[in-house]
């Protein structure tokens, strides 16, 4: 047998296992996919994620793609591909291919949930709010999925304008979330409501002392788990009004806290990554 034959041979072999190993998981992946997430999502070492990211992304493709109306599987791919953004954040084409799949798949559970065939940016936003109406507290987790891919994909285009149309429709769907239950995921959705409000210098509409509210109440309802909470409020509050003393306290603390929380390990190592890179650049913005 020649070298290269042995090569395909071992090839075939590979994607042989890699096929049964995807079709036996797609029949059991209503387990598998919290697990799944979860591994990933309290993985304290964003490289290792990076280093495996191919498998992840095969693999949830390939459960979507088996079951292509389960909003489940759908929300879980928005979570997922905005966590994976957010290793790319230097890498500024890939970062962009990975938030249109996280918009993609977001959107496709709003719809689904909203029991319409829907193309969300063609709704006004009248019709908008009546399909937010219709979700409830069960449906939470899939509001903020669809906001979170939404965002990650805005953040990564933002000189799209259809990324600045669309933050009215963000907003209502996290003041929906709001409503219905604010402590959801350490009180994410106030986080993206206090970061939509500083987008804005006050002189062009922004809102810091709404802002200022609803990172307090983040830090409030997460007990100081989420890291992001406290890096997003100095990035985005701290540095609006030019507060350097509260930029470096809050910017501090992250760099002080543990890591490891339930959900939150890997963006909150992300956020200490972030904190490193704000304090280093703190004495140029001030």
């Amino acid at each position: 047998m020649t070298p290269r034959y042995n090569q395909s041979w071992h090839t075939f072999r590979a994607l042989l296992l890699l096929l049964t190993t995807l079709t036996v998981t797609a029949c059991a992946f209503s387990g598998l996919q919290d697990g799944f997430s979860r591994a990933i999502m309290n993985q304290p070492d964003p490289e290792t994620v990076r280093e495996a990211l191919p498998t992840f992304l095969v693999a949830t493709d390939a459960m979507i793609e088996a079951k292509p109306e389960s909003i489940d599987r759908l929300s879980t791919g928005a979570d997922l591909y905005s966590a994976f953004t957010g290793l790319f954040r230097h890498e500024p084409e890939r970062a962009r291919i990975l938030a249109e799949r996280a918009r993609s798949y977001g959107e496709r559970a709003f719809c689904l949930a909203a029991h319409v065939d829907c193309d969300l940016t063609t709704i006004n936003t009248q019709q908008f709010s009546s399909l937010l109406a219709t979700f409830d507290k069960d449906e939470v987790p899939v509001l903020l999925s669809y906001a979170t891919g939404w965002l990650t994909w805005a953040n990564v285009n933002n000189g799209d304008w259809s990324a600045v149309a669309g933050l009215p429709k963000i907003q209502q769907v996290l003041e929906r979330i709001v409503i219905l239950q604010e402590d959801f995921h350490y009180g994410t959705a106030h986080v993206y409501l206090g970061i939509l409000k500083t987008l804005r210098p006050p002189s062009l509409g922004g809102k810091p002392a709404e802002a200022l509210a609803h990172f307090e109440r983040a830090l409030e309802l997460s007990g100081g788990r989420n890291l992001s909470a406290r890096t997003d409020y100095a990035e985005h509050y701290a540095r609006l009004v030019y507060d350097r003393e509260l930029h470096d306290r809050l910017l501090g603390e992250v760099m002080e806290m543990p890591t490891e929380a339930p959900g939150l390990t890997l963006l909150n190592s992300l956020a200490k990554r972030r904190a490193k890179e704000l304090l280093a650049s703190a004495e140029d913005y001030f």
